[in-house]
């Protein structure tokens, strides 16, 4: 298949004034030259093929935004190549605005005060879609999601969940080639965050649409991606699949216990006495990471047994949240 998206080497600095403080300070800062440079992006490279799902992590901070402003035009980069679906973004932003979808977050491209079917309406003329696409395009929604009753509904009276369906649904609408999706789940409940993965699933599917995901719900990429890249200060760490991810921590297992008493307590307890181990707790189950090249599980439960009531227990692999978290403080060796 052929590369929609085609990144090589790509940096991207920020010059940030060095701030006094205080009143004189901020006259001062004015007619200042004291600037530091802020590498935001650093030496980035990766090609991405029309009809994938890539799940774009990393913490807070990384320079996933950054790279996204770049695909998307917003942002020249400072060194290095980037072309999407064959042009140069930040040269060519009309048509790259024209070939592209965006939903960022809770930022709602729709008209607030009016129905839903209104702002679809605007987007078709914004974008020039034919008659026949728009109608083709509705039908295969009504096929998708229960639209109809969303409508002719104005959006300011839609939920959150409603709003961010709507958002998915119009950044579709043009049937763009590659959608960018950034947190599109946040603070969904689970119904509707299983509807909005299998929707963002089928269009995905049904139109070949190449789909860039940023999220820090490790559910919507256990769900959604078939790839990752993950990338903390600007360095890309890792670019594959989930599967292969896990290798580098085939090692690890979660033992998850259930013992009598504060289970907080019992949870700081065991950090003490497994420095070496993640321990966290919920209010029925504590959770052990173990890394079986330090301890296996059966000398970890041995040793568990000996201080606590063991009233039932589960081993699991390492989830996929447990593996990023890893990367991200530890990166991959």
């Amino acid at each position: 298949m052929a590369n929609i998206i085609e990144i090589k080497n790509i940096t991207k600095e920020f010059k940030v004034l060095n701030r006094r403080e205080g009143l004189m300070g901020s006259i001062k800062d004015l007619f200042s030259g004291n600037y530091t440079t802020v590498r935001a992006v650093d030496n980035i490279s990766m090609n991405i093929e029309q009809g994938e799902i890539v799940g774009y992590l990393g913490p807070n901070g990384a320079g996933k935004s950054t790279t996204i402003k770049m695909m998307t035009g917003i942002l020249e980069p400072t060194s290095g190549e980037i072309l999407v679906n064959g042009s140069i973004p930040y040269r060519n932003r009309t048509r790259n605005a024209g070939e592209i979808g965006v939903v960022f977050g809770q930022r709602s491209q729709l008209w607030w005060a009016l129905p839903l079917v209104e702002s679809f309406k605007l987007l078709k003329e914004i974008y020039e879609v034919s008659d026949a696409d728009y109608e083709e395009m509705l039908a295969l929604y009504r096929s998708l999601v229960d639209m109809d009753a969303l409508l002719h509904k104005p959006v300011r009276q839609m939920s959150l969940g409603q709003r961010t369906l709507s958002d998915i649904l119009a950044a579709f609408l043009h049937n763009p080639k590659i959608v960018f999706l950034d947190e599109p789940t946040i603070g969904l409940d689970v119904s509707m965050k299983a509807k909005i993965r299998t929707l963002i699933q089928a269009l995905n599917k049904k139109k070949n649409t190449t789909v860039i995901l940023t999220t820090h719900d490790m559910g919507d990429v256990d769900a959604l991606c078939q790839r990752i890249v993950i990338i903390d200060k600007g360095k890309m760490l890792y670019d594959n699949d989930i599967e292969h991810l896990k290798g580098f921590f085939g090692s690890y297992r979660t033992l998850k216990i259930r013992t009598d008493g504060d289970m907080a307590q019992i949870a700081e307890e065991i950090r003490h006495a497994l420095p070496w181990a993640s321990v966290a707790a919920d209010d029925h189950w504590i959770s052990v990471l173990v890394d079986e090249e330090k301890a296996t599980v059966m000398e970890v439960l041995a040793k568990l047994q000996q201080a606590y009531t063991i009233r039932d227990m589960q081993l699991e692999e390492i989830s996929t949240e447990e593996v990023i978290k890893k990367i991200y403080e530890e990166g991959v060796q």
